[in-house]
C-alpha cells in the first residue's frame, strides 16, 4: 500500500521512522512518501520538504508565518491528489496537520493521526473536527485514552514511542573517551531543543550559570539538521557540543537542564534529575497563559499528573534560578530521590507496549477491511 505522512519537528520524524519501519515489516512491498526528516527518509520515505522548512515556535510567529503555510498547505493538497496514497498519516503537528486532513477527507483519504495534538492542553473543542476528520487516532499517553472517551470519541492507545527508544537503546561504553571527555568530573547535559528559534532563545541563558559549577562539564546536545558552526557561539572552556548523541549523554549525565518538549520525558526515562525551561515572546506567553488549560508544561509532570520536576518558565528562567535549581538537583540527597520516585510513577504508567509495532499492526488491519 503507498502511505503518505508529515511530521513538522524532528520528535515527529523519529517516531513516523520507527513506525515506517514496523509498518513495513506488516506490509513488505509499502512505499512510503513524505514530509519530515532526514530520519524518515533513511526508513525508506520519499521526503517531500524537510522538518527544519516548516519549523514555528509560538502563537505570533507562526501568525506571521501564514503565506508560507498557506503555500506548502497547497502544495501538499496537490501532492496528495497526484499520488493518491492509501492512507494519509499524521503525526502530532496540528496547525498543519488537521487542515490536511480536511482537505484528504473531502477527497476520499483515508486519514490516521499517529500521537494525538495536544488538544487536551488548550482549544478542547477541536476534539469535534477531529472526529469529523479522523479515522483512527493513536495516542501515547495514558490520560488521552479517556480524554478522547469523555467526547464519545474510541481511540488507540498503543504505548509509548518514547519509553520504547530508550528501553531500546543500547548502553556506549566509549562515551567518554570518544568525545574527549574528563571522566573524572560529572556531566551536565543541557538539552536547548531541536530548533534554531528556540535554541536562541534558550541556550545563551541555560549557559549563563557557569561559574558556580567549575567542577562539572557542561555538555549541549546538538542536532544535526542544524548546521554545526551554527553552535560554535556558545562554546566556552567549560562548554561542549556533541551531535546525535542525546541518549549516550542522558546515560552518563547527573543533571540535565532541558527545554520543555519531548526530552523532558526521554531525559525521565533516563532517570536524570532536571529542571524543564521554556521561554517565548511575551504576546505568544500571554495567549498561550490565557489558553492553556493544563497546570503544567512539562510531559513529566502531566504524566505524572503533580509536579516532579521545577518547571522555570518566561520570567522564572534566569540564571538565579536556574543555579539554585540545579544545586538541588546535585547536592540535595532526599530531593534526588524525590524525583526519581516520580520517575517510577511515570515508568509504571506508561509500560512497554512495542508501539511502533503495535500501531503498524492496527493501522495495516483497519486498511485491510476498509
Amino acid at each position: 500500500m503507498k502511505y503518505y505522512l508529515i511530521a513538522g519537528e524532528r520528535s515527529g520524524d523519529f517516531h513516523a521512522a520507527r513506525l515506517m519501519r514496523a509498518l513495513k515489516q506488516q506490509d513488505s512491498t509499502a512505499e512510503f512518501r513524505c514530509w519530515g526528516g532526514d530520519m524518515m527518509k533513511e526508513a525508506g520515505g520519499e521526503l517531500v520538504h524537510h522538518y527544519d522548512e516548516m519549523a514555528i515556535m509560538g502563537f505570533v510567529e507562526a501568525a506571521t508565518s501564514v503565506f508560507k503555510f498557506r503555500r506548502f498547505l497547497k502544495e501538499a493538497e496537490r501532492d496528495l491528489l497526484a499520488n493518491k496514497p492509501h492512507v494519509l498519516i499524521l503525526v502530532d503537528y496540528a496547525g498543519f496537520n488537521m487542515r490536511v486532513a480536511k482537505f484528504a477527507k473531502a477527497h476520499g483519504i483515508k486519514v490516521f493521526y499517529y500521537i494525538s495534538p495536544k488538544i487536551w492542553a488548550w482549544n478542547q473543542s477541536r476534539v469535534h473536527k477531529i472526529k469529523q476528520l479522523v479515522d483512527r487516532m493513536f495516542v501515547i499517553l495514558p490520560f488521552e485514552q479517556e480524554f478522547y472517551k469523555r467526547f464519545d470519541y474510541e481511540v488507540d492507545y498503543i504505548g509509548n514511542p518514547t519509553a520504547d527508544a530508550v528501553h531500546e537503546h543500547p548502553a556506549p561504553t566509549d562515551f567518554h573517551q570518544r568525545n574527549g571527555f574528563d571522566p573524572q568530573r560529572p556531566i551536565i547535559a543541557v538539552l536547548p531543543g531541536s530548533r534554531k528559534q528556540e535554541i536562541e532563545e534558550m541556550l545563551f541563558e541555560m549557559l549563563r550559570i557557569l561559574p558556580p559549577f567549575l567542577d562539572y562539564q557542561f555538555v549541549v546536545a546538538g542536532v544535526s539538521n542544524l548546521d554545526k558552526a551554527y553552535y560554535h557561539h556558545f562554546e566556552r572552556n567549560n562548554v561542549r557540543i556533541v551531535f546525535e548523541q542525546t541518549y549516550d549523554l542522558l546515560r552518563h549525565a547527573k543533571a540535565a537542564i532541558v527545554t520543555s518538549g519531548t526530552a523532558t520525558l526521554e531525559t525521565a526515562l533516563f532517570d536524570v534529575p532536571q529542571v524543564v525551561c521554556y521561554r517565548t515572546s511575551t504576546i505568544s506567553y500571554r495567549i498561550g497563559k490565557a489558553v492553556i488549560k493544563v497546570p503544567y508544561i512539562s510531559l513529566v509532570n502531566l504524566i505524572a499528573g503533580r509536579q516532579v520536576v521545577k518547571e522555570l518558565i518566561q520570567g522564572e528562567f534566569n540564571a538565579r534560578n536556574l543555579v539554585a535549581e540545579l544545586h538541588r538537583l546535585l547536592e540535595d540527597e532526599a530531593y534526588i530521590s524525590e524525583v526519581k520516585t516520580g520517575y517510577g510513577e511515570i515508568r509504571e504508567k506508561l509500560g512497554r507496549q512495542n508501539s511502533a509495532q503495535k500501531a503498524a499492526e492496527l493501522m495495516v488491519g483497519y486498511l485491510l477491511t476498509r
